[in-house]
């Protein structure tokens, strides 16, 4: 193995004993613990992780509600950024590259000091790029891009996005803007349409509004808005497809509501060929070759060193802090990720 630093024998991690429905009862549950390191696997890599985020999925998979279900106990995280200190022989191109990395295997998480994963989930950084960001680089920002590339195979020249405060939503509209792209925006409350209004979005819709179906109607026909990137699921997924033009699918990629998709017309799936389809980040990086998705991370990272994107970060906390900095995040998502920096 190649080897650049002092590899302890063992680190500390944010350690989950057991999955809990009620989000409340996981926290609690949540320990830090020492951890030991082990050989690294062929194409792995041993990263010093630095910054690692709290996400939606990873809340849902302290609730055991995500679709990735790990041997417990488990070390939760699915991204980070930080910097290769040892590799396989197979990896050892990477030794000493700072990177950001996502990783849902049955291995540990990012919530840790030190994380093995294989070197397929690393995106080398630019210089400028600093760890705090590159925290952040994978899920959210390529999620947007791989949702983004099923409205450009189709050649969309319009499309709905609920969830449209928050920061995936931003970049979305970020590679609709380059592309030409018409965005519906639709949030939750009227600060939120006065906040999207101000950033120069034409179209915001407010969903708790009496008239909000008709409106969005009106103007998803008036664009030919026929793709929808949903990431509430429930009765907002049927509300999206009915008011949409003929031939419009909706992609769901989320399920904030935490219920099952209804309120679905008949005649709109017999007869308008309408669709619902799901968008999965694993399967996504999974059909990319490591050039691909390091074509993409660059191209991100453009997006990051011109300032044209920043995920918002309401604050840091140590690995001893876990409990503090997930209440936190909960408490107001809207404020931006938490940081758990060991």
């Amino acid at each position: 193995m190649e080897n650049n630093h002092n590899i302890p024998e063992k680190y500390r991690a944010a350690v989950l004993p057991a999955y809990n429905p009620n989000i409340i009862r996981a926290i609690i549950g949540l320990k830090t613990e020492e951890r030991e390191i082990t050989g690294l696997k062929p194409n792995q890599v041993l990263i010093k992780i630095v910054a690692a985020p709290c996400n939606p999925s990873d809340i849902a998979f302290l609730q055991g509600g995500y679709n990735v279900v790990k041997p417990l106990p488990a070390v939760p995280g699915f991204e980070g950024a930080g910097t290769v200190v040892q590799t396989s022989e197979e990896a050892s191109a990477l030794l000493g590259q700072r990177v950001s990395c996502f990783t849902q295997d049955d291995g540990d998480g990012t919530w840790a000091e030190y994380l093995a994963t294989d070197a397929k989930n690393c995106i080398v950084l630019k210089d400028e790029v600093g760890f705090d960001q590159a925290a952040c680089l994978a899920i959210n920002p390529f999620t947007a891009y791989g949702l983004f590339e099923l409205c450009q195979r189709d050649n969309c020249k319009a499309l709905v996005l609920n969830a449209a405060g928050g920061q995936l939503a931003e970049f979305v509209r970020l590679l609709a803007i380059k592309e030409g792209v018409d965005c519906i925006n639709i949030v939750r409350k009227k600060e939120q349409v006065d906040l999207l209004k101000e950033k120069g979005e034409e179209y915001a819709l407010n969903s708790a509004d009496d008239f909000f179906k008709d409106e969005l109607k009106i103007v998803s026909n008036k664009l030919n808005a026929t793709f929808a990137f949903d990431a509430v699921g429930g009765e907002m997924t049927g509300t999206l497809l009915n008011a949409m033009p003929s031939g419009s699918e909706v992609v769901v990629y989320g399920g904030l509501s935490g219920k099952d998709i209804s309120g679905i017309s008949t005649l709109d799936i017999i007869f308008q060929n309408k669709k619902i389809s799901g968008f999965n980040l694993n399967e996504w990086i999974a059909n990319k070759s490591p050039k691909e998705l390091q074509r993409i991370g660059n191209e991100i990272q453009e997006f990051i060193v011109k300032g044209d994107f920043e995920t918002k970060i309401q604050g840091s906390f140590k690995l001893d802090d876990v409990k503090e900095g997930i209440r936190a995040y909960i408490k107001s998502m809207s404020n931006g990720k938490v940081l758990f920096k060991p």
